[in-house]
């Protein structure tokens, strides 16, 4: 196939996500109102630009590393396209990084939709003009790259989604992610508490149990099913549909202090839990009670993102 013609550009934009909302490991994701924004530019000539400003830009690689240029190079690969002579990236992160809030899924989800969106063979728009991509392909190769479908859903479709992929087990029929999108309902809103330290993902995954007892999973499950109906119809139960018996209290001893603030924000009635890997605290309330959700503990950073019903988009840079 011919390579992706140069002097196309494209202005990419993904939202940050909540992955698990408690009991809802690997699958339950909901996109937040922070974002990143991605201006990716198809060069004549070979070479490679990556310019990064905000959250992250004194750690990110400037080079092919960068997980959004490499995520583009194997979205490339998968879709049998000829990438570009060059590129340029320049990167404006609003996410923060290292704090379960799926930063990596924004990097990875955008560079799956900018590589769609520059190969797209259906002529290309005018200046401002969006460029269609392929949501489903999208979400499957950014999940597929990721390890786990929640955040790299939230971020691609917005709003509330539900995630499974097929595993190596064989048990599920199908050869792709696939996401449901439920309605949230409409009182529903969100604070975070975002500290100043951070955790790799690798490291609270890799304290978790290889087995569950049989009453946890139960349990896990009834919450899991209690959680979407919480979100889409009947907020009152938020705070007994975010109770974990999964993961959370596997990684207690990794995050105490967020532990911590967790106890205390759900001793408060408060429907809190650990962000994706943490360790952000995210609690999930109604907007009439946004304003109480507060902590006199310290080191957190008390924001209000709202939530994005809009996912991942691509349009013709000006």
């Amino acid at each position: 196939m011919a390579p992706v013609p140069g002097g196309r550009a494209v202005v990419v934009r993904v939202p940050a996500s909540s992955a698990n909302l408690g009991p809802g490991f690997d699958s339950v994701g909901l996109a937040l109102g922070l974002w990143d924004e991605y201006v990716v530019t198809a060069l004549d000539e070979p070479g490679l630009v990556v310019e990064v400003q905000g959250e992250g830009a004194d750690d990110v690689p400037l080079d092919g590393r960068h997980l959004v240029v490499a995520t583009m190079h194997e979205t490339w690969s998968r879709l049998g396209v000829d990438p570009p002579a060059g590129l340029r990236l320049s990167a404006s992160n609003g996410v923060p990084h290292g704090r379960g809030l799926g930063s990596s899924a924004t990097a990875i989800v955008a560079g799956v939709v900018a590589a769609q969106a520059l190969s797209t063979d259906a002529g290309w728009p005018d200046a401002g003009a969006p460029v269609p991509f392929d949501h489903a392909v999208a979400g499957d190769i950014s999940s597929r790259l990721e390890g786990h479908p929640d955040n790299a859903s939230a971020s691609v479709h917005g709003g509330l989604t539900v995630s499974w992929m097929p595993d190596a087990s064989g048990r599920d029929r199908g050869d792709r992610t696939v996401t449901a999108r439920p309605a949230l309902h409409p009182d529903v809103d969100v604070v975070a508490f975002v500290p100043d330290t951070q955790l790799a993902t690798r490291t609270a995954r890799a304290v978790l149990p290889a087995q569950v007892p049989l009453a946890d999973a139960a349990a896990g499950a009834g919450r899991c099913a209690l959680l979407v109906h919480a979100l889409t119809t009947d907020p009152a139960h938020l705070h007994a549909a975010t109770r974990d018996w999964l993961h959370q209290d596997a990684r207690r001893d990794s995050y105490p202090v967020t532990m911590a603030l967790v106890d205390e924000l759900r001793a408060a009635g408060h429907a809190a839990f650990v962000s994706g890997a943490g360790p952000t605290v995210l609690v999930l309330t109604t907007t009439d009670r946004t304003d109480g959700v507060v902590t006199d503990a310290p080191g957190w950073h008390r924001i209000t993102p709202g939530i994005a019903l809009t996912g991942a988009s691509a349009r013709v840079a000006d």
